[in-house]
C-alpha cells in the first residue's frame, strides 16, 4: 500500500462523496480482468470504463491497474480492493432486484385512455384499493395502437371490437354516446327543443373522435356541417369545455355518469347511439397474468355487472391478498 503524506491525507478525509459509479465499473473489470468485457457487460465504451477507473485511482491515490500498450493487469492493491467491494454490489444488485420483483409483483400497469381514466376509473379506484390495499394501479395513458409485444402492460382499458393481437379480451360495457352539454349553455341557446337548433349552436370535437358528430347526426337523421366547431386534444378537454359551457359535444355516457346524474351536463336532444364498440379489458396472452392483474380484471368485470373471469365471484375480495394463490 501507498505510505505517501498524500495517501496518509486522503485516510483522514471523511468517506463521503464516495466515487459509486467509478467503483462499480472497477467491480466489473476487476472481475472480467479487462476493460473490454467489463464495458461489454455495462454497455459502456473501454474508454468509458477506464476513465472511471482512472478517477477512482485519483480518488485512493493508488493504482488499480497497470496498463500496458494493448492490456491492462491488476495490481495487488487492486485484485485485493477488488475482492473486497465485487461481494458489496453483488449484494446491492440483489437486493435492488429483490425491491424490483417486488414492486413489480404488487403493481398493475395499466394501459388506459386519460378520459376512461378520469371519468370511469379514477372514482371506482378507492373501492379496489380497499379490497386490496398491497396492489399497486400504474396507469400508462398513451394514445396508441395497443400491442402487449415489448412492453411492460399487465393489462389495458381499451375501446373497440374485442380484438386485440396475443391478447384475451373481457368486454365491460358498449359505448353509448349522445350529444351533452351545460344546462347554462342550453338555456343561452334558447332551450334547443329540436334537433334543427343544433345549426346555430357551437360543436365541440375531441381530436382523436373527430368522426363522432358526423356518425350521431347520421343515426339521429339531422343534417350537421362537422366541419365547423372547436377541437380540442383529447375527450376529457372536450367534455370540461362542455361543463363550462363553450357549446355541445358528443359524450360517451357510461363515462359522463356522474355529470349527467348532479346535472352539470344534460342530454337536450336525448337521442343515445349505440355506436358498435364498447369498453374491454384486455391483457397479454403471451404470459400467464399476474396474481394481481387476475384480481384487478375480476374486480374491473364485477364493477361493469360481469361475470369474473378468474376467481368466483367473491372469492378474491373475501380472501385475504396474500392467500389468493399464482
Amino acid at each position: 500500500m501507498d505510505d505517501s503524506p498524500r495517501s496518509a491525507s486522503k485516510a483522514s478525509q471523511p468517506l463521503n462523496n464516495l466515487p459509486l459509479n467509478p467503483m462499480r465499473a472497477f467491480a466489473v473489470a476487476s472481475r472480467h480482468k479487462t476493460f473490454t468485457a467489463a464495458a461489454a457487460q455495462m454497455g459502456v465504451s473501454q474508454v468509458a470504463v477506464s476513465r472511471q477507473i482512472a478517477i477512482l485511482e485519483n480518488y485512493l491515490g493508488v493504482k488499480l491497474f497497470e496498463r500496458g500498450a494493448r492490456s491492462v493487469k491488476l495490481t495487488e492493491v487492486g485484485r485485493n480492493f477488488g475482492h473486497e467491494i465485487a461481494g458489496l454490489f453483488d449484494d446491492l444488485e440483489t437486493a435492488t432486484a429483490r425491491i424490483l420483483a417486488n414492486e413489480s409483483r404488487n403493481t398493475v400497469n395499466l394501459r388506459i385512455y386519460p378520459t376512461f381514466a378520469h371519468h370511469w376509473l379514477m372514482p371506482r379506484l378507492a373501492e379496489f384499493s380497499r379490497r386490496h390495499p398491497d396492489c399497486r394501479i400504474r396507469l400508462d395513458t398513451r394514445v396508441e395502437p395497443l400491442d402487449f409485444r415489448g412492453t411492460h402492460l399487465d393489462a389495458a382499458l381499451q375501446l373497440g371490437h374485442g380484438a386485440w393481437r396475443d391478447a384475451r379480451a373481457r368486454k365491460l360495457f358498449d359505448e353509448v354516446v349522445d350529444v351533452v352539454c351545460a344546462p347554462a349553455y342550453a338555456e343561452r341557446m334558447g332551450g334547443l327543443k329540436s334537433l334543427e337548433d343544433i345549426a346555430r349552436c357551437d360543436l365541440l370535437h375531441s381530436r382523436y373522435r373527430r368522426s363522432e358528430w358526423e356518425r350521431w347526426s347520421r343515426a339521429a337523421g339531422v343534417e350537421v356541417n362537422a366541419r365547423e366547431g372547436i377541437e380540442f386534444d383529447t375527450s376529457l378537454l372536450t367534455y370540461s369545455a362542455a361543463r363550462q359551457g363553450f357549446g355541445l359535444a358528443v359524450g360517451q355516457l357510461d363515462l359522463l355518469t356522474e355529470e349527467l346524474e348532479s346535472g352539470a351536463l344534460i342530454r337536450p336532444f336525448d337521442r343515445p347511439w349505440r355506436t358498435g364498440a364498447a369498453f374491454w379489458v384486455v391483457w397479454p396472452t403471451m404470459t400467464s397474468a399476474g396474481a394481481q392483474t387476475r384480481r384487478f380484471v375480476d374486480w374491473l368485470l364485477d364493477a361493469s355487472g360481469e361475470s369474473p373471469e378468474f376467481f368466483r365471484r367473491g372469492a378474491a375480495a373475501e380472501m385475504p391478498s396474500e392467500q389468493v394463490t399464482d
